[in-house]
């Protein structure tokens, strides 16, 4: 990913990391807003109704920079950090998960530690979750009609 501005490195992991959900038969959401405030950059429901919050780190600075890891796991069973190949790996708690993206590829190279949400919290996820997809597929097909629909997930 040399060469490659920051947002664009961004993007190219969020990418790949998308595409291994895909690949796991998780359904993974983008930019999801929890409740507390936080915004996951992928939130994936897995098949058994699991959710996998995905965080991605376009460096070194980048992870430094952002301490808020932590303030995520409460809304996932799992959680995993996206980096790229060239991303220090040694550096990232050894208790969450690990991607590694490589141009449009990634691989997982460790499971995190499985923390349970509570059955409460995974059904407010679980609504939250349907809503914004909804939303974001009605966006796409009726832009002009969507506003009624984004009136109601401010409705929290």
């Amino acid at each position: 990913m040399d060469g490659l501005s920051f947002p664009e490195r961004t993007a190219a992991i969020r990418r790949a990391a998308a595409r291994l959900c895909l690949r796991l038969g998780w359904a993974p959401l983008h930019e999801v807003t929890l409740a507390n405030g936080r915004r996951a950059d992928i939130l994936a429901l897995q098949p058994r109704g699991g959710f996998a919050c995905i965080e991605v780190k376009s460096g070194i600075r980048d992870y430094l920079a952002d301490d808020k890891w932590t303030e995520y796991q409460p809304f996932c069973d799992q959680f995993f950090f996206a980096v790229d190949h060239e991303f220090p790996h040694g550096v990232l708690p050894v208790e969450t998960g690990l991607i590694i993206c490589a141009g449009r590829e990634a691989d997982l190279l460790r499971e995190p530690v499985v923390v349970r949400l509570s059955a409460p919290r995974r059904k407010a996820l679980l609504e939250r979750f349907a809503w914004l997809a909804a939303g974001r597929l009605a966006a796409a097909e009726d832009p002009m009609g969507v506003a009624d629909l984004a009136l109601g997930l401010n409705d929290d």
